[in-house]
């Protein structure tokens, strides 16, 4: 598998993984809220933006992001709430082999970015992640 693989998928798992995450904020009558997602991958000096992504999500965040997107190798670890604004996990996946060590903040009610960065034989892949609220859903992914 080349470099090229080996990102798509760890970056494709960062942003598929995403969906349970969430902040309080908004509408009472929605279970999720609804995040445009919006990802940017960098390694080896190369930053690469990648196509925002719509998620319903948990309003409460209570565990790491969960699934592992395409590659139900990795496993997500070590959930902490820092602050009430601040979430950090690790992630672990078994192929390609690597490590991760996540971190989002929110930035209001409305909005939070963070990263995901990834290290494996190949070197470290950065995940710049955004998140802006749109509006509530019905189907948060659990």
């Amino acid at each position: 598998m080349n470099r090229r693989s080996i990102s798509y998928l760890v970056v494709t798992a960062a942003c598929l993984s995403l969906g349970s995450l969430s902040v309080v904020a908004g509408q009472a009558d929605h279970p999720g809220d609804l995040w445009q997602v919006t990802p940017q991958m960098s390694m080896a000096g190369m930053v690469m933006p990648l196509p925002p992504q719509s998620v319903c999500s948990p309003k409460q965040w209570t565990r790491p992001p969960a699934g592992s997107g395409p590659d139900p190798s990795c496993v997500n670890s070590d959930f902490m709430m820092s602050d009430t604004n601040t979430a950090t996990w690790r992630v672990t996946c078994q192929a390609p082999p690597s490590t991760g060590v996540g971190q989002i903040t929110r930035m209001g009610a409305e909005a939070w970015s963070g990263s995901i960065v990834f290290t494996s034989a190949q070197g470290q892949i950065t995940i710049n992640l955004t998140g802006r609220r749109v509006d509530g859903c019905d189907n948060p992914v659990q």
